[in-house]
């Protein structure tokens, strides 16, 4: 049998290696490994570096999203990336929270959610009935309010600029947040 004709054990064909180890998903792996490097900047001190690293971050992003719509995406990419954008978000919450560079309930509610949605999908999938995640309109939204919030505490952080946009960021995080949250659920129910 060649091997593009493997068949995973779902039935599926098996990718090759050339679309497991390819350009977008080593860019994307490298988003990854900038976490501890962030959160380790933060952690000392050194918000300011800690932005260049989390702005670093959001450029490989639109280049592995880039690369993967010229070459095709794959199942392993399109597995990586949210995972990447999640690892990285919510490593930066919970660290500017921890240096008190953002509101401790904030970082409580955006971890909760991610884990109510992810905990959510992994539960009905053992119980046989599997989600497909799609992301809503109001997801996306919030991602970016979530990035735009970040950058903004580390530059307050580390080079006293942008404070004043704070409270509005934070308020605009929170309810997309909630409603991000809330939609997800009412749509899975519904789908049931």
């Amino acid at each position: 049998m060649p091997d593009d004709a493997r068949l995973h054990p779902a039935g599926r064909p098996a990718e090759s290696r050339a679309e497991i180890v390819n350009l977008a998903n080593a860019v994307t792996l490298g988003r990854i490994c900038l976490v501890p490097a962030s959160v380790w900047l933060v952690l000392r001190g050194q918000c300011l570096p800690a932005f260049w690293l989390f702005l670093a971050a959001g450029v490989s992003d639109a280049i592995d999203g880039w690369l993967a719509r010229r070459r095709g995406p794959t199942s392993v990419g399109a597995m990586l990336d949210p995972v990447a954008d999640k690892v990285l978000l919510v490593s930066m919450y919970v660290t500017l929270a921890a240096i008190h560079a953002l509101p401790d309930w904030l970082a409580i509610l955006v971890v909760f959610r991610d884990v109510a949605i992810v905990g959510g999908v992994l539960g009905l999938t053992v119980l046989g009935l599997p989600v497909a995640i799609r992301p809503l309109l109001v997801s996306k939204l919030n991602t970016v309010l979530q990035i735009a919030l970040v950058a903004v505490a580390l530059l307050r952080a580390g080079a006293g600029i942008g404070g004043a946009l704070m409270p509005g960021l934070i308020a605009l995080v929170t309810a997309s947040t909630l409603i991000s949250g809330a939609a997800y659920v009412v749509r899975t129910a519904r789908a049931r």
